[in-house]
């Protein structure tokens, strides 16, 4: 989730609700300093480098870090005659960015005159994630978007009963699954491999990337696409998780404790954009959209 996508505080679909007797703006912005270290490389060449970034939290996009422009390698931004509009922030100029070895256009952008409640986006640009190589906190890179500290996951064992059924098939059933409670997602139910049926599942193309937890795998079961994935090399934050099944029950029949369980509205994530990369690509080391 995040404080300001998916269904966090300050989106536009939120599941919760501030109590305050005044209405709140339909749209709030949310700024407020990184306080690490964060780095941005195009090629072998590092373009930016400060302990002074503004993360910028706007409803419906991922967190955006913007870099003080004195904090910027010297002669690497080049304004290009590209100014679009910002409902709220105004202008916005747009840079490519050229080094030695490449160039790459519509590659930042800094709002040249924000109103005075954001002065404190003033001399300060952004990286489009897309199109730089590479994003680091310290000597950490950082994949699919700038970290949201308010995107939390919890997992949690449990003893309750989880079923898996394809019509009168029984494909998975476990009295030990993990339960990962991720911001702004419904709980997902994730089962050990020895509680699947053999030969139940059956490796499908195609890989998603997740900032939080890595890589997942997908399978199809019988005539379901993509009704499972895995986490099988899951980051260490979630290595609880890694090589275990989870079941998606708007494709497939899932039981808790004999309740079946129904997807929930909001659970999309939406990958692309000029702020963020979710594309398995960038973790795979591939040129975006190649196969």
């Amino acid at each position: 989730m995040g404080l300001a996508w998916q269904q966090g505080p300050l989106a536009a679909g939120t599941v919760g609700e501030f109590l305050t007797p005044q209405p709140l703006p339909t749209k709030l912005m949310f700024a407020e300093p990184l306080r690490r270290r964060m780095r941005v490389k195009l090629g072998d060449t590092w373009i930016a480098d400060s302990e002074d970034v503004v993360l910028l939290h706007e409803p419906g996009r991922y967190p955006v870090a913007y870099f003080p422009q004195n904090q910027i390698a010297p002669g690497f931004l080049v304004a290009e005659n590209r100014v679009t509009q910002h409902s709220e922030l105004g202008a916005v100029t747009w840079f490519g960015v050229e080094t030695p070895q490449r160039e790459v256009k519509h590659a930042a952008w800094q709002y040249t005159e924000p109103p005075g409640y954001a002065s404190v986006l003033e001399h300060r640009v952004a990286f489009a994630w897309r199109a730089m190589d590479a994003f680091y906190e310290e000597d950490e890179r950082i994949l699919g978007h700038a970290a949201d500290a308010y995107h939390r996951i919890d997992i949690r064992s449990t003893s309750r009963h989880l079923m898996v059924c394809d019509g009168d098939v029984l494909i998975a059933e476990s009295r030990c699954p993990l339960v990962l409670f991720e911001s702004g997602f419904a709980p997902r139910w994730y089962v050990p491999r020895d509680d699947i049926t053999s030969g139940a599942l059956t490796e499908a193309d195609g890989q998603t990337f997740c900032p939080y937890k890595g890589l997942a795998s997908y399978y199809d079961v019988g005539t379901h696409r993509r009704a499972a994935w895995s986490y099988t090399n899951a980051w260490t934050e979630v290595d609880r998780v890694r090589n275990l099944v989870s079941f998606e029950p708007d494709k497939i029949d899932v039981y808790l404790d004999g309740q079946q369980l129904r997807l929930e509205p909001g659970q999309s994530v939406m990958p692309h954009g000029v702020d963020r990369g979710l594309d398995a690509d960038e973790i795979l080391g591939r040129p975006a959209g190649s196969k």
